[in-house]
């Protein structure tokens, strides 16, 4: 679920994107490349994506290094992005010059990281409108404590000087408060100008691409600044502590939209969408629940405390009951699941049917009004209507190398503790004795059932064990 709406946007001239991915996050103490690590399940790199093409972008170049080719394998499959690996990694300057030759010298072109995750559309949207002709155009922020950031060095007149960087910065500059974020816009061909005049005289020996402002306001270039919708779309990652502050940040803004559509949330403070969740009218959702992939929940569905729901459809007026685990199912209307129910992917539910406690399903369907109430597993099964499954029903389906299917037809009645071995079927009305054992179909409206003859011992008499010796 996207934080802004997405934004259609047209500009005069061709809009391409830069994304900065090459950094080693040595601070995060993992082999994970950065722009990979997950942040509401999707890697960080993917939320700077997302931002960028609700632009619609002429162009989308992608700067990596750090981790090899791991960086553009995770994008495979993500259509129209250009890759260019920068070695040595020589600084944000040297990045963006490495991907200029994949860009139309005549469009713009907007700078990103793929290390900022919750950049927003419609902060890009204005960044994107404020940059025409021959300007630049900065983001900046302002922070009641700017300590460690670069300041926005202005005129009397407010037009933007310089960026001074914290380290080099006077008194009178520390007490700027409006900062640098890195993000910002320009036309290409002017870009690259300014880039081939920035040098690496520095402590790090790098090329910064903050020295493009000093120059092109050398060259009377009108510098514009834009400021985000909210501070935190700026706040880069180079941490796992820095990582799970914006994810509870993004998780917040993910269940202020919800509520704002009229979901109830128990406790938005302990809710995770890691994905996209559709959620209708009257909708209502306990704490600690965690949405993955596609959610869909129709009119007037309850969802209860601590369940798991993964790429899975459920019907208007269902009932989750806590700690439920649903990945990739369908969920007819009406239908009550749980509590600790697991429906696996391949469940298919429909209307009024009941999934109780210590219920496993999977790769099965069942049809309307039955019911599995209580420690059973039902899987590679196809159950008509209004069939009663007993507690501790198995189907058997595996055999060791192939899969067998179960069918269970309407009107059925499954004792307690019966195992069916398939392939097999279940007569339309029959009833299976508790206990039993079923290796042949049984037959439709008839009692089934197979027991071990009851016999008793007489005097029989439970060993015990000798007494030890004492000493």
């Amino acid at each position: 679920m996207p934080v802004d709406n997405v934004v259609t946007l047209v500009m005069p001239s061709p809009m391409q994107v830069v994304v900065l991915a090459a950094g080693q996050g040595k601070r995060m103490h993992s082999r994970l490349p950065k722009v990979l690590q997950p942040l509401a399940g999707a890697p960080l790199l993917a939320h700077v994506l997302d931002a960028a093409r609700s632009l619609s972008p002429a162009r989308i170049a992608i700067v990596h290094g750090h981790g090899g080719e791991r960086v553009p394998q995770a994008f495979a499959d993500a259509p129209g992005l250009a890759w260019v690996r920068q070695e040595p990694q020589l600084g944000t300057g040297d990045a963006v010059r490495q991907a200029l030759p994949l860009l139309d010298g005549a469009g713009m072109v907007l700078v990103l990281y793929g290390d900022v995750p919750l950049i927003g559309a419609a902060t890009l949207a204005r960044l994107a409108r404020a940059c025409s002709g021959a300007r630049l155009v900065l983001l900046t922020v302002e922070l009641a404590d700017p300590t460690g950031y670069g300041r926005i060095v202005r005129d009397g007149a407010g037009r933007v000087l310089r960026i001074v960087e914290d380290k080099d910065a006077s008194a009178a500059e520390r007490a700027i408060r409006e900062i640098n974020t890195g993000i910002l816009c320009a036309p290409v061909a002017s870009l690259g100008n300014w880039l081939e005049r920035i040098g690496c005289d520095n402590a790090q020996g790098e090329y910064y691409l903050t020295d493009v402002v000093g120059i092109a306001a050398a060259q009377g270039v009108a510098i514009d600044t834009v400021h985000p919708a909210a501070p935190w779309e700026t706040l880069g990652v180079n941490s796992k502590t820095q990582l799970a502050q914006l994810e509870r940040i993004l998780q917040g803004e993910r269940a202020r939209a919800l509520m704002e559509q009229g979901v109830t949330l128990i406790d938005p403070a302990r809710i995770d969408v890691r994905g996209e969740l559709v959620c209708g009218r009257d909708v209502e959702i306990d704490a600690g629940c965690i949405f993955e992939g596609r959610v869909e929940l129709a009119d007037g569905v309850r969802v209860g405390a601590n369940c798991v729901l993964r790429n899975s459809t459920v019907g208007e007026g269902a009932r989750i009951q806590p700690f439920c685990h649903i990945e990739d199912a369908v969920i007819g209307p009406s239908c009550q699941i749980g509590p600790y129910a697991r429906l696996r992917p391949g469940a298919r539910l429909a209307e009024e049917v009941h999934v109780g406690n210590f219920v496993e399903i999977k790769n099965s369907s069942i049809a309307a009004h039955s019911k599995a109430n209580h420690l059973s597993y039902v899987g590679d099964a196809t159950v008509g209507s209004n069939v009663n499954i007993g507690a501790g029903t198995i189907t058997c389906n595996y055999d060791g190398a192939r899969k067998h299917r179960t069918v269970i037809e309407d009107d059925a009645f499954i004792g307690s503790d019966t195992q069916l071995v398939a392939p097999v079927t279940v007569g339309r009305g029959a009833t299976l004795g508790a206990g039993t054992t079923l290796i042949e179909d049984a037959p439709p409206d008839a009692l089934t059932l197979s027991r071990a003859r009851q016999v008793t011992i007489p005097r029989w008499r439970r060993p015990t064990k000798a007494k030890a010796s004492g000493k």
